[in-house]
């Protein structure tokens, strides 16, 4: 059996047993990751698994260069999602030597991302239909949904404008530019409320109770839109 078959494909046993073991080891990488960053972990034990993900990330070298070399179009991999991903999850141990720098949690987290190959193991033509369905929802919305999107950049700059004017007066309050407002109302638009700046005004507690109001017409219209068009899809496809 051929390397390029292994690396390759998923459709035989040496291929998905490939494919297992890479999904494996980025579930290990992962694990290892949230394991250094558990406090009062002893020396002993960081530099275990310091060791261990030292050799993940060696595999996952090998695993790299093995689909470069077996590409058919090497550029194309190489710029592709997961050829990114794949690069970019070894980038910092390949450059360690030379920046002196070890392993970025945040480099080490993309290998998240290759978990998103299991989907090419489950055969991702069984999910075509439902994938093709969504599409044509998305497709027969887009003027509802461009349309809505607009709608709620207005709403967004008239909700930020106008609680900046009720709150600008407060010497004490937590709106000094207008960008404190627009970040508040992206906030409470979108029901998320993190309360890092809030009205204290009773005019800008009005407004931004009718703000509130708003935001909770902004999550159903858009799930509302899509719902409808996905139902319809169905509809059709059974007739």
């Amino acid at each position: 059996m051929k390397i390029s078959d292994i690396v390759q494909k998923s459709d035989t046993g040496a291929g998905r047993t490939f494919d297992y073991v890479v999904l494996s080891l980025v579930l290990v990488s992962i694990a290892l990751l949230f394991a250094e960053g558990v406090p009062g972990l002893s020396s002993a034990t960081a530099q275990v698994l310091g060791k261990f993900q030292v050799i993940i990330v060696i595999l996952f070298t090998v695993e790299y260069v093995l689909r470069f070399v077996v590409a058919e179009r090497k550029t194309k991999y190489v710029f592709s999602f997961y050829g990114v991903v794949d690069l970019l999850s070894i980038l910092p141990f390949c450059l360690s030597p030379w920046t002196g720098a070890g392993q970025d949690a945040e480099f080490t987290v993309i290998r998240v991302l290759r978990f998103l190959r299991i989907f090419r193991i489950m055969k991702v033509g069984r999910y075509n239909k439902a994938l093709d369905r969504f599409g044509k929802a998305i497709s027969s919305t887009k003027e509802e949904l461009l349309l809505f999107l607009m709608v709620v950049f207005m709403l967004i700059c008239i909700s930020g404008v106008g609680v900046y004017y009720f709150e600008s007066d407060n010497p004490d309050g937590n709106f000094k530019t207008v960008f404190d407002g627009l970040w508040w109302a992206v906030a409470t638009l979108t029901t998320v409320g993190y309360g890092d700046v809030h009205p204290e005004t009773t005019w800008g507690r009005l407004f931004s109770s009718v703000t509130v109001l708003c935001g909770l017409g902004i999550v159903a219209v858009p799930s509302g839109i899509i719902a409808a068009a996905l139902t319809k899809v169905l509809r059709d496809e059974d007739r």
